[in-house]
């Protein structure tokens, strides 16, 4: 099978749009047109619904989507072991993670690792969301969450330790709870439409019910939040890390409880081969977490 009508394929679905996928593979748009058309004949059926404003997948090409990057991807892998390079790992790396991780233990190591990897390129997609990483041809999502049964593989990559968080401030005004049942007279800053804390008591999982007169769709609100005072909050020790060495954060300790752990994980879509690309990006990931 082809591998340009394979990538042009890949990244019509990524961008959108066939322009999109021309752009990115510096090609003319009737290349890539008759790629995608070659490719098509090849496989004898119609991989999108075209239109001149719009691109969507047939049934038949939701199908072959995973088929197609699993072939791009062995490739890739094939031509690595066969024709290994100086210059480290190559190819496009796309990865999607929430936007404070990202943000704080992400961004940090890019510069290292292109630097490191001159023919890598990395895009990232800072989302608090749950990407459908098969869907979006996401080599990789770093998540912090229980994570359901699916066809994705998952590595566990550290565990995620939290605690309570408040500002000076706060404290100053408002005391420290000592106890799970005094959140009930505390601001509790939380994700939005989430309206309680996961606690482990004596070894068993206890939902409290918390509230607050702010909350967030992101981390990063009602961590801001909780600095200027507003509130406690649930923090991982890596995001906080900061905060606490200039002293605009204080840890709050509850009696008898401790706040439920979610480990950081790498998902991917399939049991393929871990290509350099991607073995290079979790090593140095890893390593900023510890």
């Amino acid at each position: 099978m082809n591998s340009q009508g394979l990538e042009v394929f890949l990244n019509a679905v990524r961008t959108g749009s066939l322009s999109g996928a021309a752009k990115h593979l510096k090609l003319t748009p009737m290349s890539t047109t008759r790629r995608l058309a070659a490719l098509e004949e090849e496989l004898g059926i119609r991989l999108f619904h075209r239109t001149s404003r719009s691109l969507a997948l047939t049934p038949e090409g939701e199908a072959f989507l995973p088929f197609a990057s699993e072939i791009v991807d062995t490739q890739e892998a094939a031509r690595a072991a066969l024709s290994p390079t100086e210059g480290g790992a190559t190819g496009l790396l796309r990865v999607t993670a929430p936007v404070t991780l990202g943000r704080k233990r992400i961004m940090p190591i890019v510069h290292e690792l292109l630097n490191e990897n001159p023919a890598l390129r990395i895009d990232l997609d800072l989302n608090d969301a749950l990407v459908d990483i098969v869907a979006s041809g996401v080599d990789l999502a770093i998540r912090i969450a229980p994570l359901k049964d699916s066809g994705l593989i998952a590595r566990r990559l550290v565990d995620n330790p939290k605690l309570i968080y408040a500002a000076p401030s706060y404290l100053e005004r408002n005391g420290a709870p000592r106890t799970i049942e005094d959140l009930e007279h505390h601001e509790c800053l939380t994700f939005s439409n989430f309206t309680h804390w996961q606690f482990i008591v004596d070894g068993k999982e206890r939902s409290i019910r918390v509230s607050s007169r702010f909350s967030s769709s992101g981390v990063d609100g009602f961590l801001s939040a909780c600095v200027s005072g507003l509130g406690l909050a649930q923090l991982s020790a890596w995001d906080v890390k900061d905060e606490l060495a200039n002293g605009s954060l204080r840890p709050v300790p509850i009696e008898g409880a401790s706040p439920r752990d979610l480990a950081i994980w790498a998902v991917f879509p399939s049991r393929r081969q871990v290509l350099p690309k991607l073995r290079v990006f979790l090593d140095k990931f890893q390593k900023s977490l510890v």
